[in-house]
């Protein structure tokens, strides 16, 4: 009643069956029809009630008919409360979806944003404010509480289901010791606590954990699949963003010098002269076996350059030293 005559849209996790039972509930009870966007919601409503639930949900209208309703008479129940790029209420919001919004129309996040994804859904939240669409979250009413079950309804399903081992998942490390300290007071025989990567053996013999393989995000660098940290890759961008710095050194002779990414452009005459005078310096303050030692004066030339580069542009860089003969 709150939004009569406007259109609303709801976002809320496709898995949470009890509250799409009370948002047709919602919907008859304001006479709204009812239009699902997201194959996720369709394919857990269709579950559902092959299994006994959601029987009374209200019938389903497709896109056209829901346009097609007077603005005050359709509830939208759409995916992606998380701002997934390529969910239903992102691409709403962008426009680019069969559903319209307009200034005025309601938009319920009925879900708490899940740590890590603040930059999308913020993304999606401008969207609509820049189109006039009203939002409402958890922050501003009681239109969320979490679905994930309390340890009353974890020990009946332990009850029901009586398993002999318990691998938690999903979760910190604290949640599924705790998870695995709970299936002890179940009388559930065994719980291994795994970690990503881990390898569980499940049977024939002792539930635990075998080894663990290389896990986390990776990258196709040309023709190599590499992890998103690794090396390399680290590498490429922190000389993207600080630069790099080659120095030549031959003994009696001048350091030759290039950089490569500092932002100097008419100063980088006066730079290359003032390093090369610091590098010389440094070294020449090298005394016993450090003025013969190749490392020593690596290190020495290394870091004055850096030095200078820092002075100079109040960059980093790689510093590469070539020392031929050495």
């Amino acid at each position: 009643a709150r939004h009569k005559g406007k259109r609303v849209l709801v976002t809320t996790f496709a898995s949470n069956v009890a509250r799409l039972q009370t948002l047709g509930e919602v919907a008859r009870e304001t006479g709204r029809r009812v239009c699902v966007a997201g194959r996720s919601l369709d394919r857990i409503i269709e579950v559902a009630q092959d299994n006994g639930y959601l029987e009374e949900f209200p019938e389903t209208v497709d896109f056209d008919t829901a346009m097609g309703l007077p603005r005050g008479e359709v509830l939208i129940l759409a995916t992606g409360g998380q701002g997934e790029p390529r969910a239903a209420l992102s691409r709403i919001a962008e426009g680019n979806h069969p559903l319209e919004l307009s200034s005025g129309d309601v938009v319920l996040f009925s879900s708490r944003q899940i740590p890590g994804n603040e930059i999308a859904i913020g993304k999606v939240q401008n969207q609509l404010a820049a189109r006039g669409i009203t939002m409402v979250t958890d922050r501003q009413s009681l239109i969320h509480v979490s679905g994930h079950p309390g340890r009353p309804e974890l020990e009946a399903l332990y009850s029901w289901l009586r398993p002999q081992v318990l691998v938690p998942v999903h979760g910190e490390m604290k949640h599924m010791t705790e998870q695995a300290q709970l299936a002890k007071e179940c009388q559930i025989p065994r719980a291994v606590v795994q970690s990503n990567g881990d390898i569980v053996r499940l049977a024939p013999d002792e539930p635990g954990r075998l080894a663990q393989v290389r896990h986390g995000r990776f990258v196709l660098d040309g023709d190599i699949i590499a992890p998103s940290d690794g090396e390399a890759v680290v590498m490429r961008r922190r000389i993207a963003q600080e630069g790099v710095v080659v120095v030549v050194l031959v003994p009696g002779e001048t350091p030759v010098i290039e950089a490569i990414g500092l932002p100097l452009d008419e100063d980088m005459p006066d730079f290359l002269a003032d390093a090369q005078q610091h590098i010389v310096a440094a070294v020449g303050k090298l005394k016993g076996r450090d003025a013969r030692d190749p490392a020593a004066i690596h290190e020495a030339a290394r870091l004055a350059a850096r030095r200078a580069a820092q002075r100079w542009s109040g960059k980093r860089p790689q510093v590469r030293v070539l020392m031929p003969g050495a």
